[in-house]
């Protein structure tokens, strides 16, 4: 594959600069693409950019913001708070079509700059729940692009069936775990590397640093 080209869909936070990093090993081209929802902190734009520049990787971001427009949720309203969902509901944070509209135009630049494959940080591990970050879910997905570009395009998610705690020891295996604790955005209130500490997703990134550290050799 060293030899090959990818498209990495890229937010700058743990799981997307993971997968960056093992992209880097992998294929002799990385691009990477950053989508701009209009979500409720650029910062997250900002530190992709930031990321792709010091690591020499071409980085495209795409207006995405009709996204914003039929799906209001916590990611782009600030009058919506973030919290899990509860009796079985989704939280709030849950953005309906994300990962199926960013794969598909990931497929899209993907073909229009000669890549076959495709990279994504999705997680049926350690996640929120969301139906679009499941493995059948992107195995479908990689069927229709296909059919509907006919590509041969493989989709990737090598978070997949890891937990945080392993997340971080295979950024740690990539030598990259410093890079990834300080420099990317996961905080749902817009805060880099340690974030906030409150919000679910700075909680769960916690959590699973605090247990790969405490087996870290």
């Amino acid at each position: 594959m060293k030899k090959e080209k990818a498209v990495v869909v890229f937010s700058g936070g743990q799981d997307s600069s993971t997968c960056l990093f093992w992209s880097l090993r992998r294929f002799q081209e990385v691009i990477a693409v950053t989508f701009d929802y209009n979500q409720r902190h650029k910062t997250e734009i900002e530190c992709a950019k930031k990321i792709t520049s010091e690591l020499g990787i071409k980085h495209h971001i795409l207006d995405m913001d009709l996204l914003n427009q039929l799906a209001p949720n916590a990611l782009t309203r600030n009058d919506i708070d973030v919290k899990d969902g509860v009796d079985g509901e989704l939280p709030s944070t849950f953005v309906p079509g994300r990962n199926l509209l960013f794969l598909s135009f990931a497929g899209i630049l993907a073909s229009q700059v000669g890549a076959k494959h495709i990279v994504t940080g999705v997680c049926e591990t350690d996640f929120s729940g969301y139906p679009d970050c499941r493995d059948i879910f992107i195995k479908s997905l990689n069927v229709t692009l296909n059919l509907s570009m006919d590509e041969g395009f493989v989709i990737h998610t090598p978070l997949m069936w890891l937990n945080k705690a392993e997340t971080w020891k295979l950024a740690d295996d990539l030598g990259s775990f410093d890079f990834v604790r300080e420099k990317t955005l996961t905080c749902y209130n817009g805060i880099i590397a340690d974030g906030c500490g409150e919000c679910p997703a700075c909680k769960l990134r916690k959590r699973g640093l605090e247990d790969y550290l405490s087996t870290r050799k």
